[in-house]
């Protein structure tokens, strides 16, 4: 089947980036979210990141205007059923996942591919929410999405030779590098990733190093492009949170979420987007 329409459950972040990049690599989206406020915040990301491309000389303000009109937005499930390809993303919470997912079941096409971004929810576990569990799989895309090239794709158990043929030939269609993981909790990227990031975080809660030095040792003595709480900061730190208790449930208590993480939570200090992780960032963003 060809896919010329793409459906992108959430707006957020990973949702609009997603969007944006499959807008540009010429396909028609459709992005829907619960509400036209989220929906707003998602299409100003996108048509600001696109003009950044225009100051560069990247793209033409004609060839700018010519990507948002594929873009269209709604804050309805039931409009995605005339989709050839849905990509989930909305957060790393099981039930609004089964959610999402049992409606798609039901509105779109049998044929149809369901992938999610998920970055360590079971693949199996999301393709049991439907009726199509052959044709589920995972997706993960990396942050921020118009730049990272790497899509992680997973295969649930019952996943088809053909889903994860298509969704590999899509991921190349949008310009990006796909690579195989298995089906276990938080795949590849997180498992390593999320651990960083809480080993960071528990090195600053333990008085090894204040933040900028724990940054600036790892980006330093590693080359990595952020320090471990700059990053979780990047990220959100209720995402982190989430993501470690479903490697603690998996796995134990190697993956234990650092105490300093949940008080950040549990404060609000959610990183960049609300202006305060462990770092500050002035107004919200």
């Amino acid at each position: 089947m060809e896919i010329k329409k793409i459906g992108v459950v959430g707006a957020g972040q990973m949702g609009s980036g997603i969007s944006e990049v499959a807008v540009s690599s010429g396909f028609e989206v459709l992005m829907r979210d619960v509400n036209q406020e989220a929906i707003e915040r998602g299409k100003r990301r996108i048509t600001a990141n696109l003009e950044k491309r225009v100051q560069k000389g990247r793209i033409t303000s004609d060839e700018r205007e010519a990507i948002l009109k594929r873009l269209s937005t709604t804050t309805r499930l039931d409009d995605l059923k005339e989709s050839d390809f849905v990509i989930e993303a909305v957060i790393e919470n099981i039930p609004m996942k089964e959610e999402v997912f049992k409606k798609l079941d039901e509105v779109t096409r049998r044929e149809v591919v369901l992938a999610s971004n998920t970055s360590s929810i079971s693949i199996t576990r999301i393709g049991s929410f439907t009726k199509r569990p052959e044709r589920v799989v995972g997706m993960h895309f990396f942050n921020p999405v118009p730049v990272m090239k790497l899509i992680e794709i997973v295969r649930g158990l019952a996943t088809s030779d053909e889903a994860f043929e298509t969704t590999r030939a899509l991921s190349l269609g949008l310009g990006k590098t796909p690579l195989e993981a298995n089906d276990f909790p938080g795949f590849v990227s997180s498992r390593l990733i999320f651990s960083f990031m809480n080993e960071g975080i528990y090195a600053l809660y333990e008085g090894v190093g204040k933040a900028e030095e724990i940054d600036a040792i790892m980006k330093m003595g590693a080359s990595h492009p952020m320090g471990p709480l700059e990053l979780a900061d990047f990220v959100g730190l209720d995402t982190v949170l989430s993501v470690m208790c479903v490697l603690q449930e998996a796995f134990g208590d190697k993956y234990r979420p650092c105490p300093l993480l949940i008080k950040y939570v549990d404060a609000g200090y959610l990183g960049v987007k609300t202006g305060r992780g462990f770092y500050s960032y002035g107004e919200k963003r």
